[in-house]
């Protein structure tokens, strides 16, 4: 597995990172409800394959991702690079509303009050004393830049968290929270949607990534799944899914991807790689401090995973399977 630097902050993490959405199952992830020991032991199949970088969320479950984690990472915390995020929480405190979902009304609130109560929340939930990164989960401008991070600088002299970044933000946003008052050298990474099927948000990102040697991880690399190959197209979901809510159910979305498939084969013959492996590869072509945030809940998928990085894509594939998904970009989707 290879390691890079998480932005400027010292923290070596894998390429490749462990998404730990699908952990928290309820009806956004209606499939499959993990435990503590299918957990343990797909930490150690990451372990294997030298996954050490995991991220998480307190409204990944209302908790239960933090928790299972928390269970599983006992004896092993310091294996892993862990995030997780701050500013939706479901505590009916004060901030924007956001959204209603498994019975719990989730808030917007970068409030300095709300953001340290999100880390001791937490800290308390992953059995650890320190988040190496917290990443503000909604990028929110009802509320001043500088409180929210004067808050997260606050928790870095508090030896609480190691590092910051963003998620679901602009370019813009990246600026602003690099030059507030009391700012170091937070925002190491930020964490926004890209794939091939939606790459325009992330190279409008990556200019100004480059400029502070921020990391930029791509959340929805594999699309969810529909980038895995052909047979995922056939699967159904329950309507609160977010894998029955994205385009790619569309038919004419799925037409077009099977002839992405079918254009891509030969790929993966070129490259003894699967699809996954493509379009992952395809991803670290963009840019140079490219993490790949990947969703895996089956061992074989740790695995397969992280083959990507043996594959050594030419810049001619690499215009080539953009070629064949033209038709099908979407230039906006926010997940």
């Amino acid at each position: 597995m290879k390691v890079q630097e998480l932005g400027n902050s010292g923290i070596m993490v894998s390429k490749v990172a462990l998404g730990a959405w699908g952990l928290g199952g309820g009806g956004v992830w209606s499939d499959h409800d993990s435990t503590v020991e299918e957990t343990k032991n797909l930490l150690a199949a990451c372990r294997e394959h030298g996954v050490n970088y995991i991220d998480t969320a307190p409204v990944y479950g209302t908790g239960e991702s933090e928790r299972l984690l928390g269970e599983a990472l006992k004896g092993c915390r310091g294996d892993f690079i862990l995030q997780t995020k701050c500013s939706l929480n479901w505590r009916n405190e004060g901030g924007n509303f956001h959204y209603e979902r498994d019975g719990y009304t989730v808030n917007n609130d970068t409030r300095a009050a709300a953001v340290k109560k999100d880390v001791e929340d937490s800290l308390r939930r992953l059995q650890t004393d320190v988040i190496d990164s917290i990443i503000v989960h909604y990028v929110c401008k009802s509320f001043p830049v500088e409180e929210t991070v004067g808050a997260l600088e606050d928790l870095i002299k508090e030896g609480k968290i190691r590092t910051y970044g963003l998620s679901n933000s602009q370019p813009a946003d990246l600026t602003t929270y690099k030059a507030a008052p009391h700012a170091t050298d937070g925002v190491a990474v930020v964490q926004e949607f890209f794939s091939i099927l939606s790459p325009f948000h992330g190279r409008d990102y990556f200019a100004e990534c480059k400029k502070h040697g921020t990391t930029f991880q791509t959340y929805g690399v594999l699309e969810e799944g529909f980038l895995t190959g052909p047979a995922f197209m056939e699967r159904q979901f329950a309507k609160t899914d977010i894998r029955a809510r994205i385009p790619w159910v569309q038919e004419e979305k799925k037409a077009g991807l099977r002839r992405m498939f079918e254009a891509w084969k030969p790929l993966c013959e070129k490259y003894g790689c699967s699809y996954s492996n493509l379009a992952e590869a395809w991803a670290l072509t963009q840019y140079d401090k490219m993490s790949l945030l990947v969703g895996m809940r089956k061992l074989a998928n740790v695995e397969d995973n992280a083959k990507c990085l043996d594959i050594a894509l030419t810049a001619e594939d690499a215009a080539f399977m953009e070629e064949t998904v033209k038709d099908i970009q979407e230039a906006v989707l926010d997940k």
